[in-house]
């Protein structure tokens, strides 16, 4: 099924530009990712791909990667200022490019945080006007937007785990939007990701988490500056 775009989709976000594909779309990716790791890293390593390679220095796409990793919405003022803002704030940097990734979408990123023994990788891609689209975390494959409340799920391959969390989730009378599932293989780790069309609560959050079965619960809230 092809997605839908709005007018709004259309005309871009307000934001800093010069372009919404390149500074737009692009700190919505490092507000993502930054949720996804749950706190802001110590070091990123980034690299721009494609179109993104050759233009990232010149379009803003540099700094406003950082500033989404500093949670700063596409509008913020102080995206202009983020390398020096990350620096006053010890998140170290390296930019890395590269210019001929035919696999990968031309407007991609891929970002490795780091904290600690804490470490997290996410691929993002900017489609324009904003819009964009989450389509790994650590190696497991998966395509969502984060502008709907979404629940991430890192479990054992365990028999009926997709119709057991399915079923939590209908408990909260909330319906799943979009799903996918990825496993590393048969009786291995899988990734489970929900895009909802309600928030859930967090005690159902906790309650997924405590199971042994699961190791990793993330819900994020709708990130759509």
């Amino acid at each position: 099924m092809s997605e839908r775009s709005s007018i709004f989709d259309m005309i871009g976000p307000v934001m800093i530009g010069p372009s919404s594909s390149h500074t737009g779309g692009v700190a919505r990716i490092g507000r993502v990712a930054r949720h996804i790791f749950g706190e802001e890293p110590e070091h990123v390593t980034i690299t721009f791909y494609n179109s993104f390679a050759r233009t990232f220095e010149g379009h803003g796409s540099d700094r406003a990667i950082l500033a989404g990793l500093m949670d700063m919405k596409p509008d913020d003022q102080r995206i202009k200022q983020a390398l020096d803002i990350a620096k006053k704030r010890k998140l170290s940097f390296h930019f890395k490019a590269v210019q001929n990734a035919s696999a990968l979408h031309p407007n991609s990123i891929r970002i490795i945080m780091e904290k600690g023994n804490k470490k997290e990788e996410v691929l993002g891609v900017s489609k324009g006007g904003g819009l964009i689209a989450i389509r790994e975390i650590n190696g497991f494959t998966c395509n969502f937007s984060a502008s709907s409340p979404t629940l991430i799920i890192r479990a054992d391959d365990v028999d009926g785990s997709i119709a057991f969390i399915t079923s939590v989730v209908a408990h909260e009378n909330c319906n799943i939007a979009t799903m996918t599932v990825n496993r590393k293989g048969k009786r291995d780790l899988a990734k489970q990701v929900l895009e909802l069309d309600h928030p859930i609560r967090p005690l159902t959050v906790e309650y997924l988490k405590s199971l042994d079965w699961i190791k990793e619960v993330i819900y994020l809230d709708p990130i759509v500056g």
